[in-house]
């Protein structure tokens, strides 16, 4: 079913949040950035991993770019950058490594997006994900090029 990439889904488990997270890969063009917010645990990274894996294989090695701040995939007819900025103290240092270029060249993931000081990509996806009981709700609010971008999902 077709889905406008706006608004509330209520994901259930982590395999919901997987679900997500590939049915948005689909739907992500090059210039375009998914921008994922929420606590620690809320499963931005588990919606990131199975984006990324949805682009490159089912197989693909995805770990946490916390440390390294980034990390990068060349996936079939689209590469895409994973910024995890939390470890960040300006929004300087994600230009410095590389979001610009990463936009450039394909897509952008970027976990604590909020580091970049209002220098948010203007064509981009914003994902709130918020624990609710056992479960998980993910806020999609379309900016630029997203608005009005629907996508295949079955919640």
């Amino acid at each position: 079913m077709i889905v406008e990439a706006d608004g509330d889904f209520r994901l259930d488990d982590e395999d919901a949040t997987s679900a997500l997270g590939a049915a948005l890969a689909g739907a992500l063009r090059a210039g375009e950035a998914l921008c994922l917010t929420g606590p620690l645990g809320a499963g931005k990274s588990t919606l990131a991993r199975a984006l990324i894996r949805a682009l490159t294989t089912p197989t693909e090695d995805v770990p946490s770019p916390t440390f390294t701040l980034v990390q990068f995939y060349e996936g079939e007819g689209l590469s895409v950058a994973h910024f995890d900025l939390y470890r960040l103290t300006s929004a300087d240092e994600a230009y410095e490594i590389g979001l610009e270029e990463a936009l450039e060249d394909g897509a952008a993931l970027i976990e604590w997006p909020e580091r970049l000081e209002g220098r948010l990509p203007a064509d981009r996806l914003d994902i709130e994900i918020t624990i609710e009981g056992e479960g998980r709700r993910a806020r999609l609010t379309p900016n630029g090029a997203w608005e009005g971008r629907g996508f295949e999902f079955r919640s």
